[in-house]
C-alpha cells in the first residue's frame, strides 16, 4: 500500500487511499499504539474534514476518547500531544504535497514519532488484512481549542524585532491561523488565509518558483528578509535582503547559537546532507555535532537519545529540546528573525550574517529517477575509488564520502521514487567538475527528473 511511507502516511486522496482506509486506520491505531486518549488536528486541505470524520469515527468505535482541535499546524499537534499528556495523536496533512493529496502524521505519547519501522508497518498489515478489531465500548469525540495557548507560548519566545522589515508568506497553509497574532502587524503578510486549494503557489518552499512572490516582495519593498512556511508549518525557509534563497541547513548554526550561549558545548544534530560550512560553524561555536538520517521520524529519536539542544535538516525542519524534541517552523522563524534583527542593529545584513557559513559551492539536492538505485550507487562508488580513500565515510542513509576539497552524498529517497545526490566543494569550479563527473556516472541508470531542492549552486568563498 503506497499510502504508508517511511515517516508518515501520504498520497493522493481517492486514488492512493480513501475514507474506508482512514476509518480502518482509526479502528486499528489504538491497538497498535496501546492508546485510548488521542488528539486529532488537521490542515486546510479540502479533503481534511472528511478524513477527520472517518478517522474520529474509527477511533471512537475502538473505545478512544478523541479530542479534535480542528485546524492546526503540525507543530501545534506535536506540542499539545506532549504537554497535555495524550497517548497518541494524528495530524491530518500532506505537508507540501499537491492539493489533491492528503495524509496523516502519527505520534505516540510524548509526541514521539511513529514511522514505518516503529508502528506504521504493523498498522499497514492490519489495515490490509481486511479484518477489524473486536468491538469496544464506544468512546467519544469532542472539540477542544488550544490555539490561544499556543500563540501565547510563541509570543513569550519572540525576541526583539524592532527595526526589522520583513515579509511572511504562509503559502495558503495553516501558518496563517496564528502567525499574525504572534508577530503583530509589523510584517508584510502574503497568502495568509488558509486555503486547501493553494491558489497562489504550491506549499513547498524548496522549489524555487514557489518563493518567487516572496523574493519579489523583499526586493521591491527593500526588506531585510522574507520568511516562508510550508503547508502545515513544520518547515520554514528564508530569503535574504537581496531576494536570494538561504539553504535551510546553513541556518542550523544561527539557531543553535541562541542555545549554545546558555549551554556551552551542547549537542546539535544535523542530517547527512548538511553543508560542511554549517558543521564547521557549529563546531567553531563549541557545539558537539551529531549526524543523523534524513526525516523527522529519525531526527526526533536522535535528539532525544543525545539530549541535543536543537538541530535541523536541509529540508527546513528545525528541532528543539524545549519543544518536546519536535520540529516547529514557527519557533524556528522567531529565532531566525531575532538573530537577523540583532545583526541589523550591529550594521550587519542577513546575507553578511550568512557569508561565513555559506562559504562553499553547493549543488543543492538533485533528484534522479532510477529504477536500480543500489546498482547505480555501487557503480558510482566504484568509479570514485579513483580519488583514493575518502578521509571519512558515513554509511547510513545512503553514503557520504568526505574528501579534502569536496564531499558527496548519494541516497535513496524514503518518500519518493528518486535517487538523491548532493555535492559540495571548496569553489564553483571544483563543484562543476565533480557534478559533471557524477552525472556522467549516473546517466546510464536514469535521468535527472527536473525536480530539485533549492541550493546555493555557485556560492563560494
Amino acid at each position: 500500500m503506497s499510502f504508508f511511507k517511511a515517516y508518515d502516511m501520504r498520497g493522493e486522496f481517492g486514488k492512493d487511499f480513501g475514507l474506508d482506509t482512514v476509518y480502518r486506520i482509526g479502528r486499528w491505531l489504538p491497538a497498535v499504539l496501546g492508546a485510548r486518549r488521542v488528539l486529532v488536528g488537521r490542515d486546510a486541505r479540502l479533503s481534511s474534514e472528511a478524513i477527520r470524520d472517518a478517522l474520529c469515527r474509527g477511533l471512537a468505535e475502538s473505545g478512544c476518547e478523541v479530542d479534535d482541535m480542528g485546524l492546526a499546524t503540525t507543530p501545534m499537534v506535536y506540542f499539545f500531544t506532549a504537554q497535555q499528556g495524550y497517548e497518541a495523536s494524528v495530524q491530518i496533512t500532506a505537508s507540501h504535497n499537491p492539493p489533491s493529496h492528503n495524509g496523516m502524521k502519527v505520534s505516540r505519547a510524548g509526541a514521539v514519532p511513529v514511522g514505518y519501522e516503529t508502528g506504521l508497518a504493523e498498522l499497514e498489515a492490519r489495515v490490509a488484512s481486511g479484518a477489524l478489531p473486536e468491538p469496544q465500548a464506544a468512546g467519544r469525540c469532542r472539540t477542544v481549542s488550544y490555539r490561544e495557548a499556543f500563540v501565547q507560548w510563541l509570543r513569550a519566545r519572540s525576541g526583539d524585532l524592532s527595526g526589522l522589515k520583513y515579509a511572511v508568506d504562509c503559502s495558503d497553509g495553516v501558518a496563517g491561523l496564528i502567525i499574525r497574532d504572534v508577530l503583530g502587524d509589523g510584517p508584510v503578510y502574503l497568502n495568509e488565509t488558509p486555503d486547501g486549494r493553494f491558489p497562489h503557489h504550491a506549499p513547498n518552499p524548496l522549489e524555487t518558483e514557489n518563493c518567487a512572490q516572496l523574493m519579489a516582495t523583499v526586493k521591491a519593498q527593500g526588506l531585510d528578509l522574507g520568511v516562508i512556511f510550508d503547508g502545515d508549518a513544520d518547515r520554514v525557509m528564508f530569503v535574504d535582503e537581496t531576494g536570494a534563497f538561504v539553504q535551510p541547513d546553513y541556518l542550523i548554526p544561527v539557531i543553535a547559537r541562541r542555545f549554545l550561549a546558555r549551554e556551552p558545548g551542547a549537542t546539535v544534530i544535523h542530517d547527512i546532507r548538511t553543508s560542511r560550512g554549517a558543521i564547521e560553524a557549529l563546531q567553531a561555536d563549541g557545539a558537539k555535532t551529531v549526524m543523523g538520517k534524513v526525516g523527522h521520524a529519525y531526527a526526533k529519536v536522535v535528539l532525544r537519545e543525545t539530549r541535543a539542544v536543537c538541530g535541523g535538516e536541509l529540508a527546513g525542519h528545525y528541532y528543539f529540546r524545549d519543544f518536546f524534541c519536535c520540529d516547529s517552523g514557527e519557533l524556528a522563524a522567531l529565532l531566525v528573525l531575532a538573530s537577523v534583527a540583532e545583526a541589523k542593529r550591529r550594521g550587519t545584513s542577513f546575507s553578511a550574517l550568512m557569508a561565513p557559513i555559506r562559504k562553499y559551492a553547493n549543488s543543492g539536492e538533485r533528484n534522479y529517477r532510477i529504477a536500480d538505485k543500489d546498482t547505480a550507487i555501487a557503480s558510482v562508488l566504484s568509479a570514485l575509488e579513483h580519488f583514493g580513500p575518502p578521509r571519512e565515510r558515513v554509511d547510513f542513509d545512503g553514503v557520504r564520502l568526505e574528501y579534502a576539497d569536496w564531499w558527496v552524498n548519494l541516497r535513496k529517497s524514503n518518500t519518493e521514487p528518486y535517487l538523491r545526490l548532493i555535492v559540495e566543494a571548496r569553489d564553483a569550479a571544483t563543484l562543476k567538475a565533480r557534478l559533471a563527473l557524477l552525472e556522467k556516472l549516473l546517466a546510464p541508470f536514469g535521468a535527472a527528473c527536473g525536480e530539485q531542492a533549492q541550493g546555493t549552486h555557485t556560492n563560494h568563498a
